[in-house]
């Protein structure tokens, strides 16, 4: 199944061909996405189209007012608007924390008729989450091409420094200057890549929970994300060089990729265990109060470190599980608990466990996947040798100049060992690495770390 894209002539994305008969709900996007030059300029008409008000919070951090805030603002402002300014200033990088979020709230008045994000992931976020809480529409204004959170109606963000996941709404104008976008850091573009590449493996864990628990899946959205991260590998020279096609492009990627979470109602297209390690290190380094990495470029990293796992799968010879000793070296509950606080801290360590109850798994259930594994290995294999190359995903994150080791990210032996292994319990959603832990060989396949590419 195709997605045909298409624009009219106010620079709109226009999207047919969504068709799609599986078991998921789906919603009708009725967002207007605009993507091209100039639109800065443009945003007070754009956003009087929808008759939102005169009345607006415009929020930014120091660095997003300078890239486009001010231009943002002195635009509304000319066009009659009343512009009431959340300009988050930190000495380092702005967390989505809930000191960002109490701030957006705060600037929130009675008469305030919409919110405005300038910036990117984090901006988004709060401004999201905000917008959901006090029913108020908002605008997006995409600063960089980072992350492909504009369009979705999840928001990551940090509260007491462990990584939570709370309900929002996506934005009713997204407005991507391309312009805007081709200043942004290589860093930040590089980051965008790594994002879309992740998909790969969402992808192929979305089709393990299919097969192994019967999770719906949708076709149609994973269509959407698949054809996007291979139209990025073929064109990784014209993001590099910043065309107006190669950021056009890899804009695209990320709004279309994020429409999937807002067709569907949640993340399972785009995010999965690759998310759950970059998350993992993201949370532990504010922990240690030191400077994450960019989430994107850590999606980048995760994904060729656990690509190695996938391909050795494929060749699994499962007749050689012995239920008897699996069972026998089963973790205890008190145990899990345990683990899970230890690597995840004591309150993020139950949050977690309270919102994914699902992951204590009876001996019954447990060896029903185990079972099913077997009986369906064929399929599970045809998934995994659908992935390509994992020498294309490297190619092209270093034809970007991306960070491709944690090395790079400054993610030491420890922390990555303890990544590998904690991971998987983030979030009940199914993953190969589940899979791995429920037949009694993960730590056999860890004990063969690190893995070349190839």
């Amino acid at each position: 199944m195709s997605i045909t894209i298409g624009y009219d002539a106010d620079g709109r994305l226009l999207l047919s061909g969504f068709a799609c008969g599986c078991p998921c709900d789906h919603a009708q996007p009725a967002q207007d996405i605009y993507i091209g030059k100039d639109l800065i300029r443009r945003t007070p008409e754009l956003i009087d189209r929808r008759g939102f008000g005169c009345h607006c919070v415009l929020v930014a951090d120091d660095i997003t007012y300078a890239v486009a805030g001010e231009a943002v603002f002195r635009a509304l402002e000319a066009a009659g608007f009343a512009v009431t300014r959340c300009v988050i200033h930190r000495d380092g990088e702005m967390l989505p924390d809930e000191t960002a979020c109490g701030e957006v709230l705060l600037s929130i008045q009675p008469e305030t008729s919409f919110l405005i994000s300038v910036g990117s992931g984090s901006i988004t976020d709060i401004t999201r989450v905000n917008a959901m809480r006090t029913n108020l529409p908002f605008v997006c204004v995409g600063t960089a091409p980072s992350m492909d959170g504009y369009t979705s109606v999840i928001s990551p963000l940090l509260f007491r420094k462990v990584k939570i996941h709370r309900a929002g709404i996506c934005p009713e104008i997204i407005l991507c200057d391309l312009d805007v976008l081709a200043t942004a850091p290589p860093a930040m573009i590089a980051s965008g890549v790594g994002d879309v590449l992740g998909k790969y493996i969402a992808n192929a864990d979305w089709l393990l929970g299919h097969i192994i628990n019967d999770e719906p899946y949708c076709g149609a959205c994973a269509s959407i994300v698949i054809e996007a991260a291979g139209k990025l590998i073929d064109n990784a020279a014209e993001i590099k060089q910043r065309t107006e096609k190669g950021i056009r492009m890899l804009i695209e990627a990320l709004i279309l990729s994020g429409l999937t979470i807002l067709i569907i109602g949640h993340t399972r297209a785009v995010s999965s265990i690759e998310h759950n390690i970059a998350q993992f290190w993201e949370m532990r380094k504010i922990m240690a109060g030191e400077h994450p990495p960019q989430h994107g470029a850590s999606v980048g990293v995760s994904t060729l470190l656990i690509w190695p796992f996938f391909a050795r799968f494929a060749d699994e010879d499962l007749s050689r599980l012995d239920l008897e000793g699996i069972e026998r070296r089963r973790i205890s509950r008190p145990d899990r608990e345990r683990w899970v606080i230890h690597a995840y801290g004591d309150e993020g360590g139950r949050d977690i466990m309270r919102e994914n109850p699902g992951d204590f798994l009876t001996w019954d259930e447990q060896k029903r996947r185990i079972l099913t594994a077997k009986a369906r290995f064929a399929d599970i294999q045809a998934v995994l040798r659908a992935l390509p190359p994992v020498s294309r995903i490297e190619e092209t994150l270093r034809a970007l100049g991306a960070e491709r080791t944690p090395e790079e990210e400054e993610i030491g032996a420890e922390l990555l060992g303890l990544s590998l292994r904690c991971a998987k319990e983030y979030r009940t959603r199914y993953t190969l690495f589940k899979l791995l832990d429920e037949c009694g060989l993960l730590e056999e396949y860890l004990a063969g770390y690190p893995y070349a590419w190839t």
